[in-house]
């Protein structure tokens, strides 16, 4: 899956869970310490954004950040994929 793909589909994510908890992106913005510009971008995928900023929104949204190993030239042959 290619990088762009994949921030596109994270923005989505974000998105989608913003508007279930029903914040408008204002809102967001001021629970998470974050600029309208900012979530905006990360909304629709802007594949290079500071991680900080990214955390933040992650809590406001009550979301966590978890790592798996992938499929990819430096992956290790026991990887596993996330449940």
């Amino acid at each position: 899956m290619s990088d762009k793909r994949t921030c596109e589909q994270l923005g989505l994510a974000l998105r989608n869970r913003r508007k279930t908890l029903g914040l408008s992106q204002l809102q967001a913005c001021d629970l998470a310490g974050v600029g309208p510009a900012f979530l905006y971008e990360l909304e629709h995928g802007k594949p290079t954004v500071r991680l900080d900023k990214v955390m933040a929104v992650l809590e406001v949204l009550g979301l966590g950040l978890q790592l798996c190993e992938g499929e990819s030239d430096f992956a290790s042959e026991a990887s596993q994929s996330c449940r």
